[in-house]
């Protein structure tokens, strides 16, 4: 418990200049998406900001990765458009703010389940995760983030691209956006590229009057993203089991999606700054976040690695530059929203086509011929299918169930026989490689019961017998053996296989060697002779 109590190491050495100066870029790229996530589902832009603000500041203080960012984000946000569908065809009268008492219920209700995750230690899992898996979730993810940033180019509601002359006014302000983030690290370090482009592309536009889309264009006619602290919000809904049937699926969905992007992107800061973090406290700290998400009016969300990228290129390592972050967040909700309102989006989409260009594993293209096909193969699967349905979850998991059917299967060909008769007529097999669900096939070929003599000794010192699919196997041989009137032994079983036949011992019957060296079964043998 002393652990989780000590959130702060003040051992560590913390540039604040860095920091402070890193959460005021991270808040100011913040605003955009969140007010874009919002407006997925059809929710207002501050069910995002205030989901943001939240999510920002708790992780930021209770997360088991420091200088990681949380927030509202697509992923949990592509969610609730389903469940808007379904809300809609059950209760056809049902309100904005009906829809939004559900989304709060599953998002406190997805905070419960993220933070038993955590308690039970189920963080841990994320490591399965093989690397391909992890290359197709980066790949895919800097695919979404650039070509999220296109429909600005674009007259609202059409598939026409905005007037030449503002458009190239703005394809102009993006370039010089991305010049500065690219160039400015080469002069000096001092302050964070991001933020200087930002500035420096704002102070642009508004000293000569330059007519670009602003951040107030992207909304919707009379919204706004000014607030104050985030409402309390008690979810109202009927207490009865069509509203569990509602809220139960989707709570585990969004439980199950935040965790995976969140777990995936912590690997990925842990792999940048050479330091690890804690999954199983990001866990309870997500679902922390959540429920009080739910109950301050916010959408919910995870960990943002663009943002989070944003956060660790600009030199952060610390929990300052988040919780600066979810502050200035607040602030610009509060009192700065005229101002922020009026910043260029030509400046975010610049710094979001940076975020892009650095997400995406560039070295992955000089893997492909060192790779196994197979992992190429599921590189390129959870890239398409992140990029595509915006699915993490689905693709993650797609991806490592392909890897683990194409390890079982390679696995399962390297299973082997050395046969030989010793002097006193006993046949032995010695196998070589695991023998599982996968092997059992090839495993049974490489017996001869017909032709054997008498006697068969198997010896497993050089396997392992994995699952239960292994032990029938194992059975299934003694019984031919059996029929053919012939005895098998088997030798050198580990201690967890021989538990495994005790356990199955009602169900099968196998024939186990107790003596390893087998010196008994040679001397029984010598005497009959």
């Amino acid at each position: 418990m002393r652990k989780y109590l000590n959130l702060f190491n003040f051992k560590q050495k913390v540039d604040y200049k860095t920091e402070v100066l890193s959460g005021l870029t991270v808040a100011l790229a913040l605003v955009p998406e969140a007010i874009a996530f919002a407006l997925i589902p059809d929710f207002s832009p501050l069910t995002g900001l205030y989901a943001a603000f939240i999510l920002c500041l708790v992780t930021a203080i209770l997360g088991g990765r420091p200088g990681m960012i949380s927030g509202a984000t697509g992923a949990v946000a592509a969610i609730f458009i389903g469940m808007t569908l379904e809300l809609k065809e059950a209760f056809p009268d049902i309100t904005t703010q009906g829809i939004l008492n559900y989304v709060f219920a599953v998002v406190i209700v997805a905070g419960v389940i993220q933070i038993l995750a955590g308690v039970l230690r189920l963080g841990k899992f994320i490591r399965l995760v093989p690397q391909p898996v992890i290359f197709g979730f980066v790949n895919g993810l800097a695919i979404i983030i650039f070509m999220a940033q296109f429909k600005t180019f674009y007259v609202r509601g059409t598939e026409d691209l905005i007037p030449q002359t503002p458009l190239m006014i703005m394809g102009s302000l993006v370039l010089l956006t991305m010049l500065i983030i690219w160039g400015l690290p080469k002069l000096t370090k001092a302050i964070p590229s991001s933020l200087v482009a930002i500035l420096v592309v704002s102070a642009l536009v508004l000293g000569f009057d330059i007519d670009t889309i602003t951040v107030k264009d992207t909304m919707e006619e009379g919204q706004t993203i000014a607030g104050g602290f985030p409402p309390i919000s008690i979810p109202n809904i009927p207490l009865n089991l069509a509203s569990l049937k509602i809220v139960l699926p989707y709570a585990a969905i969004v439980a199950g999606v935040g965790l995976i992007e969140s777990l995936l992107t912590l690997n990925i800061i842990d792999e940048i700054t050479e330091t690890r973090g804690r999954s199983n406290k990001e866990c309870v700290a997500q679902g922390t976040a959540n429920i009080l998400s739910g109950f301050l009016s916010g959408m919910g969300g995870c960990a943002m690695i663009g943002q989070s990228l944003i956060n660790t290129s600009s030199g952060a390592r610390a929990r300052l530059s988040g919780i600066t972050a979810a502050v200035m967040l607040l602030v610009f909700i509060m009192f700065g929203s005229s101002l922020i309102e009026r910043l260029p989006m030509a400046a975010l989409i610049g710094l979001m086509f940076m975020v892009a260009i650095g997400t995406f594993e560039w070295a992955s293209f000089k893997t492909f011929r060192k790779m196994p096909n197979s992992d190429v193969i599921v590189m390129i699967l959870v890239t398409l299918i992140t990029a595509i349905t915006h699915n993490l979850a689905i693709a993650v998991l797609l991806g490592v169930v392909i890897s683990a059917l194409a390890y079982s299967w390679e696995n399962a060909k390297r299973i082997r026989a050395r046969k030989y008769v010793d002097q006193d007529g006993i046949k032995h097999y010695e196998i070589y490689g695991p023998l599982f669900f996968g092997s059992t096939t090839l495993f049974a070929e490489k017996f001869d019961v017909q032709n054997d003599p008498e006697e068969v000794i198997v010896d497993f010192q050089e396997s392992r017998v994995a699952d239960m699919s292994g032990i029938e196997a194992l059975n299934k041989l003694t019984e031919r053996y059996r029929k053919a009137g012939k005895k098998i032994h088997l030798r050198h079983l580990s201690k967890d296989c021989i538990l495994l036949l005790e356990n199955a011992k009602d169900i099968i019957e196998v024939n186990v060697l107790e003596d390893p060296t087998y010196k008994v079964v040679t001397d029984k043998v010598r005497g009959k002779t």
